[in-house]
């Protein structure tokens, strides 16, 4: 499964080592309220076909036409500022007082090895970090050890390239399938592992990879890593509480379980019987999501999605 971010990537090193005239457009600045975060990207070739998304209208539109008339001079990189005024903001489709500022950069077959690069790290769960001379397009790769936010000077783009958040849902149920439609919509990668053979032969939800195999072993095999996220969901804590005793051992950026406030007290006491670090414990977040008063499993998964953007955002 590829990511936003791969898909630019990859269609950019297509063109790229066809020689075809393409354009590797990046959001550097928000101000407002904005359809597409920093770091967003869309590449475009001469014919306007394009992969990625700014701001998934108008904008998109305007710049390709653009690019395609040779309207704009991409002899080196270009700043261009979306959003100016109340009048693009209504043409463009922005939200009120939305702004965008963009790097357009053209790419040569030259650009072909950093792009080469930079997809494999994304598929290998590494970061990389892409630096840009805005005067000349001359672009750097490294290989780093943590994530960090773009950031944009007068003579440099720097942006991370980092792996994609992987989700593992434990239990194949109803509430895992509402919650992987909606971490699926929002770009994670999900995961879907139970131990009963039956109950994923009866998976109802989207086409994910499905693992059947003791929880444990399957977090430590998938979801080890500060990128990943484990939710368990099945309510028997012969399932659950296998993959949270190892879950809350490992880099798991977020562990979480499904449960009242009763049966988390519950859980609790079995993790520490089962002498559980109390420092790993208070890693859990359980009950899992934000106290929204949520009854369906559409609710349940809206307020645990809630709960992990608040904090991805916030971090």
């Amino acid at each position: 499964m590829h990511t936003q971010d791969q898909a630019v990537l990859q269609q950019a090193l297509t063109w790229c080592q066809s020689n075809q005239t393409a354009w590797l457009c990046t959001i550097v600045e928000t101000i407002g309220a904005s359809p597409r975060p920093r770091g967003s990207m869309l590449v475009c070739n001469a014919q306007g076909h394009t992969a990625g998304s700014l701001s998934g209208g108008c904008v998109e539109e305007d710049l390709v036409a653009r690019l395609g008339n040779g309207e704009i001079d991409t002899s080196c990189p270009q700043l261009l500022d979306y959003g100016v005024t109340a009048e693009e903001n209504e043409r463009f489709g922005l939200p009120c007082g939305g702004r965008l500022r963009i790097l357009v950069q053209a790419l040569v077959q030259s650009d072909s090895n950093w792009l080469e690069q930079a997809s494999a790290a994304v598929s290998e769960r590494r970061c990389l970090l892409r630096t840009v001379s805005i005067k000349s397009g001359e672009t750097r790769v490294k290989s780093v050890g943590r994530y960090t936010e773009l950031s944009v000077t007068q003579d440099t783009l720097s942006q991370c390239f980092g792996p994609q958040m992987r989700m593992l849902l434990v239990g194949a149920g109803q509430l895992a399938q509402s919650l992987a439609e909606l971490a699926l919509a929002m770009d994670y990668q999900v995961m879907v592992t139970d131990p009963r053979p039956e109950v994923l032969a009866q998976w109802p939800g989207p086409e994910v990879e499905l693992i059947q195999g003791m929880p444990d072993d399957v977090v430590l095999a998938h979801a080890a890593d500060r990128f990943a996220i484990v939710i368990t969901l099945t309510h028997d804590p012969r399932i659950d509480d296998m993959a949270l005793m190892e879950a809350l051992a490992t880099e798991a950026w977020y562990v979480g379980a499904l449960g009242s406030q009763r049966t988390t007290d519950k859980r609790l006491q079995r993790l520490r019987a089962l002498d559980v670090a109390e420092a790993h414990i208070e890693r859990l977040h359980a009950p899992v999501g934000l106290p929204i008063g949520s009854k369906t499993p559409l609710e349940i998964a809206v307020a645990i999605m809630a709960e992990i953007t608040g904090l991805r955002r916030n971090r």
